[in-house]
């Protein structure tokens, strides 16, 4: 019987596969992102943060509002980043889909990156060795890695937790441990190397639980905290309970009060492309995320 953590990178490695899919010039990004919520509630997890669907300049962070209109170009490079949770274990992974096939350099600049990573990800490694790699093999393709995003550990009902791994030798010593579960993602871009913070994206996590005033507030802050609890969610996932008015009020006095944050929209600095993939691994054992034409 797999565990809670093979359960969910094997999902998510499932979901991003339809996805990747689905992306073509003329669809649209909410019809994706729905096709992989509905796929992953189907194989019996639940979405572990809101689909990314992030595109040419666009490192991270964009995700779908309600009735999102946008659709995607022939000429668009498009990051896909997505996870699972199976009682707030959680598959990370993503992949980079070329619709233009000008960018075949850049995504495989990310890519032998990740398999790079993933070679040395060993008990005992040190994290700053792993961005190394990283950032070495994004540079032998004429492409620079962005220093300023990194993977990360994984927790239970935490997305981002320690050890970070970065994209660069940044001589952090911490060694991986034996049964450590992290995400490795390589950004690869045309850019300065760096993200810039954005527009303010639809895209939250609860912060603390304290009394607010607001009634709206209120009831959504019990509703976030009793389904998603400290897992990235969606606004949009807000209106299958609540009304417009209702969310638009309680999440801006849910921002005022502190009990929630917002992931802001990520652009390269430069308005560089940018390519990423990303696979969920147990240090010393196996990728969780990887399925059969995934990526």
């Amino acid at each position: 019987m797999m565990d809670d953590w093979d359960k969910a990178g094997k999902i998510a490695g499932d979901a991003l596969l339809v996805g990747k899919k689905l992306i073509k010039p003329g669809a649209r990004f909410i019809e994706v992102t729905e096709a992989i919520e509905n796929k992953i509630n189907e194989l019996g997890g639940k979405v572990g943060f809101p689909i990314q669907i992030s595109v040419n300049n666009i490192a991270a962070h964009y995700t779908c509002i309600y009735e999102d209109k946008s659709v995607f170009n022939e000429e668009d490079i498009v990051k896909l980043d997505m996870g699972a949770s199976c009682e707030g274990a959680v598959g990370d992974t993503a992949v980079t889909v070329d619709l233009s096939g000008k960018n075949k350099d850049l995504c495989k600049a990310s890519y032998s990156a990740l398999l790079e990573a993933i070679k040395m990800a060993k008990p005992g490694v040190p994290v700053c060795s792993i961005g190394e790699a990283v950032g070495e093999t994004i540079a032998s393709f004429g492409f620079k890695p962005i220093t300023n995003l990194s993977g990360h550990g994984l927790n239970r009902w935490i997305v981002h937790d320690k050890p970070t791994i970065p994209n660069y030798n940044n001589g952090d010593k911490t060694k991986l441990k034996e049964g450590q579960i992290i995400a490795i993602e390589p950004f690869a871009t045309d850019g300065c190397g760096l993200v810039a913070e954005g527009v303010r994206s639809f895209n939250y996590k609860l912060v603390k639980v304290k009394p607010v005033r607001n009634s709206y507030a209120r009831d959504l802050m019990k509703y976030i905290s009793d389904n998603f609890r400290t897992l990235p969610f969606s606004q949009r996932w807000l209106y299958t309970r609540f009304n417009k008015l209702e969310v638009n009020v309680g999440m801006n006095a849910l921002l005022r009060e502190g009990v929630i944050q917002n992931y802001a929209v990520l652009p390269e600095k430069n308005k560089g492309m940018v390519s990423q993939f990303e696979h969920t691994i147990r240090v010393g054992d196996k990728v969780l995320t990887r399925v059969e034409g995934s990526h």
